[in-house]
């Protein structure tokens, strides 16, 4: 099991908090460090404000509860941001460089509702490298 970010920690990333990468059901977060490093490294890049709109999930979150198994967001492995068009395109080419090995993209739809899924896997082999949309 990877190591989380400890509420003393979160000065280690800058550019996010502990607000923003908690569940929206219950209020917990235990986002790993792997996670944060990867996300903190790929703002570093891009060097504009990356909008998180999931990060970490309870098994109790609505989307969660009715998988047949725990997504990687369960386990502080995976975060979801808010990017379209040519800076979705930038961002993931930046993820897939510095290590970031699991990507979801959903880019049709309303502006309003398209995003990047980043995820980093786990050592067991549960969350394969894998490229999808949705």
């Amino acid at each position: 099991m990877l190591e989380t970010v400890k509420d003393d920690e979160w000065g280690l990333y800058p550019n996010f908090s502990k607000k923003e990468m908690e569940c929206k059901h219950t209020g917990e977060c235990h986002v790993t460090h792997k996670l944060m490093k990867l996300l903190q490294d790929i703002r570093n890049e891009y060097q504009k404000p990356i909008i998180i709109t999931s990060g970490y999930r309870d098994l109790s979150h609505p989307r969660e509860k009715d998988k047949s198994r725990p997504g990687e967001h369960t386990m502080g492995m995976a975060a979801d941001i808010a990017i379209c068009g040519p800076d979705a395109i930038r961002l993931v080419a930046i993820a897939y460089r510095l290590g970031i090995n699991r990507v979801g993209l959903k880019q049709k739809g309303p502006m309003s509702t398209r995003f990047v899924h980043f995820g980093v896997g786990d050592q067991a082999g549960k969350f394969p490298a894998a490229t999808w949309s949705y």
